[in-house]
């Protein structure tokens, strides 16, 4: 039976499953992304792996946050990068926030923002930089797609 805390962020079993995800970049590669819940629906586990292409394969636990609509995501990955974003997902925006230093240094922050569709079996999502956390640029667009 899940506990309170746990029913606070049932509102991420919309990521729950299997996903293809492509970068708005040239000559990237489709990847995989798999988001299946562990330790008794305690956290959500997020894998990422594009064969092939410059981007590093991932694995980030994502936890319950400070607040019921907030989450905290760790971030790691095959470059050996270890970040912690904030994380909400408020009615349909998804949103990954990385504005001050945590365990490497911050040279610019970073911001994901996606929309989840109506039918929650597309995410279309975009990556950006800033040098002062304030006026923000487009890094690289990511669109994810349900394959079960």
């Amino acid at each position: 039976m899940p506990t309170e805390r746990h029913a606070d962020h049932a509102v991420l079993d919309v990521f729950v499953g299997e996903w293809t995800v492509q970068a708005g970049l040239p000559d990237i590669p489709a990847g995989r992304v798999l988001f299946e819940w562990a330790l008794d629906r305690t956290f959500l586990l997020q894998r990422s792996d594009i064969p092939r292409s410059p981007f590093p394969s991932s694995l980030a636990v994502i936890a319950p946050g400070a607040t019921a609509d907030s989450f905290t995501q760790h971030y790691f990955d095959s470059r050996g990068v270890v970040r912690v974003y904030r994380m909400i997902l408020r009615e349909r925006t998804w949103t990954l926030l990385r504005t001050e230093p945590d365990f490497t240094p911050l040279d610019f922050a970073q911001r994901f923002r996606g929309t989840v569709a109506a039918d929650g079996n597309s995410i279309d999502g975009r990556w950006e930089t800033s040098p002062d956390g304030e006026s923000w640029e487009l890094d690289f667009t990511l669109t994810y797609t349900r394959t079960g």
